[in-house]
């Protein structure tokens, strides 16, 4: 996984419904940017520098996002946004009102020096505007210049323009995507398909806790693919002893801090697996201890299978790189396919979706991500 970045970014407006463009401006940094995890109040302040006394006041506020976008395509995207939005900038000296504005605060606790991107922001200890709504979203943040937290460098901060707290709140994007009705997620699909990266991302963004399958540690694993025939059964058992170890243990291990839990894997696929790589009369026998094992283990209130078709997964699994995957070949990965869609026509007690995926790349582009989010929970 891509390691997910903290950015916070300062919002104003004094031009034109200045609400609505603050609005319009969290939902386009939600769209592309990244999960917002914060937003601050909104604050009224007078405009400072200006020429002119008639200037309308300023609408100032503060996002706290999450990103996997790198300090200075962050700060292109977001020029983007205000370009977008209807904003023009004009060069020379001045202020001028703006229909949006949009400046990068922090990125981590990364100091850069460039002509193009200065971090942290270099007026943000100078201006209460930014600092006040700053503090909503991060006062225990630390200024990695001045090593004081922005709630300090707020009481230290010179500028004592008047701000006003608006009795109207910016309405988080995130919100339209609801998990609640879901206690236990699992995400599934063949070698390659993306299941482990949405899990991941799905329990960043919505906090749930993430149960990972932990086939790394399968001794037998390697094993299996240069060898398929002689260590198939051992393979299998060695997974039906293991997850139903790992999905006992997590399942039965509440966390009050996390709203619900999402997996990457359903115990089924033992089945599935085990039908592909076992000779039937090993297979029969298999089955039935799974059934004896899982009998009493909890079904996930929503199956997602992620499909995509051969070649994304070969180019998927040469991407990441795992000596003993090199040489699956296409049958194999097939035969998988078939066997998980034979499966999931076949169940009445769970409920399935099934999602093609094969033409989206939800890990590198944020609304492939949005729109496969709005797949699962619609």
């Amino acid at each position: 996984m891509t390691p997910t970045n903290t950015a916070y970014i300062a919002l104003g407006s004094n031009k034109g419904n200045r609400f609505d463009y603050l609005q319009s401006a969290v939902d386009a940094i939600f769209r592309q940017v990244g999960s917002i995890k914060k937003i601050s109040k909104i604050y009224q302040t007078p405009a400072v520098g200006f020429d002119d006394d008639n200037i309308p006041d300023f609408y100032n506020a503060c996002v706290r996002v999450t990103t996997d976008l790198k300090p200075k395509s962050l700060m292109k995207l977001l020029l983007n946004i205000e370009k977008d939005l209807g904003r023009e900038r004009k060069k020379g000296s001045g202020y001028a009102s703006r229909i949006i504005d949009l400046d990068l605060l922090f990125y981590n606790d990364e100091i850069i020096e460039s002509k193009s991107l200065q971090l942290p922001h270099p007026e943000l200890h100078n201006r209460r505007f930014v600092l006040q709504p700053l503090c909503d979203v991060g006062k225990d943040t630390v200024h990695p210049r001045f090593e004081k937290t922005v709630d300090v460098l707020l009481s230290e901060v010179e500028d004592q323009s008047h701000i006003e707290p608006l009795h109207q709140w910016l309405k988080n994007p995130s919100q339209a995507f609801d998990f609640g009705g879901f206690n236990y997620l699992a995400i599934e699909g063949n070698i390659g398909a993306g299941k482990t990266s949405l899990a991941n991302k799905i329990a960043q963004d919505f906090n749930a806790k993430l149960i990972l399958e932990r086939f790394a540690d399968n001794a037998f694993l390697p094993k299996f693919y240069k060898e398929p025939e002689r260590y198939a059964f051992t393979l299998e058992m060695s997974f039906l002893a293991d997850r139903y170890q790992q999905i006992s243990d997590d399942l039965s291990q509440l966390d009050l801090f996390k709203d619900f839990m999402v997996s990457d894997y359903d115990v089924n696929k033992s089945l599935i697996f085990s039908k592909v790589t076992l000779p039937e009369d090993e297979f029969r026998l298999y089955r039935k201890l799974f059934y004896q094992v899982y009998k009493d283990i909890a079904k996930p209130d929503l199956y997602v299978y992620l499909y995509q078709n051969t070649e994304r997964l070969q180019a998927n699994i040469k991407k990441r790189g795992r000596a003993y995957e090199k040489n699956i070949e296409d049958t194999y990965l097939e035969k998988l396919n078939a066997g998980y869609l034979e499966f999931l026509k076949s169940q009445t007690d769970l409920n399935v979706k099934i999602i093609d995926i094969s033409d989206r790349d939800f890990v590198k582009n944020r609304e492939d991500y949005l729109w496969l989010l709005r797949k699962v929970i619609n």
